[in-house]
């Protein structure tokens, strides 16, 4: 079986819903006294993060049947095109694009695999266009 492929006619995530945070993979350890201490209860990490993205009417049927069939309700994995790193310019360390011989910049690509969050995805409509908040958690 393979892995899906997030549907690429949806827009790129927004940049204003975007959040990210690491799973916490320590274990608390409660001391008798002074601060607490930790330890790793596991190694491999998932980041988990939350996104939204503004959708046509078509382009919400698209997303609702790739979570609810081809994902199974968020249930299978699937690649996506990572937020940060996806589709963005290649730049130095002084922060200029690099650019390639005929002068347009270069783009980085980037994966990842994902699962759907804990929670189901939210929508919000406004005109004519649906707001969807959805969280994923990256496989490490």
């Amino acid at each position: 079986m393979s892995v899906l492929t997030w549907p690429s006619s949806l827009p790129r995530p927004l940049r204003s819903g975007y959040q990210a945070q690491n799973a916490d993979p320590r274990l608390r350890k409660q001391a008798d006294a002074g601060p607490p201490g930790f330890r790793r209860r596991y190694s491999s990490v998932a980041r988990g993060l939350s996104l939204s993205v503004v959708l046509s009417r078509s382009e919400k049927a698209q997303f609702d049947r790739f979570y609810e069939q081809d994902a199974r309700h968020g249930s299978l994995p699937f690649w996506m095109p990572d937020p940060v790193t996806d589709g963005w310019p290649m730049l130095t360390e002084s922060g200029a694009y690099v650019l390639t011989e005929s002068g347009q910049p270069i783009l980085l690509s980037k994966q990842l695999l994902c699962l759907f969050g804990d929670e189901p995805p939210v929508e919000t409509i406004q005109g004519m266009s649906f707001t969807i908040g959805f969280s994923v958690w990256v496989m490490p």
